[in-house]
């Protein structure tokens, strides 16, 4: 079976940075093995498959080690895919069939914006050994499904924090985000993201983690649309709108690869 395959950089309008997925879009149904295979071959933080159906195209995402039941870049990148290599229409909207239900895209000028589920967040304590792998002080601590979040001071701590990963990896099986503040009038906040439990020790953009993190961030600085920056060393920008339990992530994507699978 021979599939096209892309790889796409999301959230940004530079070849090289933000998040880069890899697209793979297939004619049938192919077992699981075989995609997390490909993904560990491609050894992105995700690789995306698509298969159109009756109701759009079913969705799947995986790391180099597991399949994950929300992706925001790889989702994006795949919309990005699907528009510029004429499957859909400018016009038409992306719907996806996929573990986290149904998700949509639409074009929105430069930008493209994802359509997510908003996730709710409960204060919690005991964050000890986190504390010590992450190397900071916490201003707040939170839990959502599959996600800590923690807040800290400033803007500096969340560039500067250094992970024990090996740590990390040990003591949680969900994804890590640190935010702030950010110190910047072109953005509201700034987060990183580290999730060693899913073979990644850090996510360079995470469209999933702002599922947590514009929830958040409406509640402290009342509003409901956010600009956000992840800094990471590549770096990635989103627009964030959060609205009837539903958070609108958007961002631009450039494709960097195009190619063929041959297995």
């Amino acid at each position: 079976m021979n599939c096209p395959i892309y790889i796409v950089d999301a959230f940004t309008d530079k070849a090289f940075k933000g998040n880069p997925a890899a697209v793979c879009l297939l004619n049938e149904d192919v077992d699981s093995n075989w995609m997390q295979s490909v993904a560990a071959e491609m050894n992105l933080s995700e690789t995306a498959f698509l298969r159109k159906s009756s109701k759009g195209f079913e969705l799947r995402w995986f790391t180099p080690e597991v399949e994950v039941d929300l992706c925001g870049h790889a989702t994006l990148a795949s919309a990005h895919i699907l528009w510029e290599s004429s499957l859909l229409e400018n016009s038409e909207v992306a719907i996806f069939n996929s573990k986290s239900g149904v998700l949509t895209a639409e074009k929105k000028n430069k930008e493209i914006e994802l359509n997510f589920p908003s996730m709710s967040i409960k204060e919690i304590g005991g964050t000890k050994e986190l504390q010590e792998a992450l190397g900071i002080d916490f201003v707040y601590s939170g839990k959502a499904k599959g996600y800590y979040i923690f807040e800290v001071e400033s803007e500096d701590i969340v560039i500067n924090t250094k992970p024990d990963f090996s740590a990390l990896k040990k003591i949680t099986d969900c994804g890590v985000i640190v935010t702030s503040k950010s110190f910047s009038k072109e953005f509201d906040f700034v987060s990183r993201f580290f999730a060693p439990a899913y073979g990644i020790n850090e996510d360079p953009v995470t469209g999933s983690a702002h599922c947590v993190l514009g929830p958040y961030w409406m509640k402290k600085l009342n509003k409901n649309n956010m600009r956000a920056f992840q800094a990471s060393k590549r770096g990635g920008v989103l627009s964030i709108r959060v609205e009837d339990e539903r958070v609108y992530i958007a961002g631009e994507a450039v494709t960097v690869l195009k190619g063929e699978l041959l297995v």
